[in-house]
């Protein structure tokens, strides 16, 4: 089994990742991207002040020889009642 990274991208912020994970195929590195990413999202739609306007989040995820994936999702929430 390879080794994966998977880094965090959230606007300009970049969290990188020091310990990676032991997965058996891409579609298991996918499965993992995508569950972290839907994570993320779920943290920052229920974040206290509430996020609004845009918001860019994207898990790039690496092995030993280099990039082998990015996942991204934008999402946006637009206040109509002040």
């Amino acid at each position: 089994m390879a080794r994966y990274f998977f880094d965090l991208l959230e606007g300009d912020l970049l969290a990188v990742d020091e310990e990676g994970l032991e997965l058996s195929s891409l579609r298991a590195v996918q499965a993992e991207a995508a569950k972290s990413l839907a994570d993320m999202a779920r943290d920052a739609v229920h974040s206290f002040p509430p996020a609004t306007g845009r918001q860019n989040m994207a898990i790039e995820v690496r092995d030993a020889a280099g990039p082998v994936m990015q996942v991204k999702f934008t999402f946006e929430v637009e206040n109509l009642r002040s």
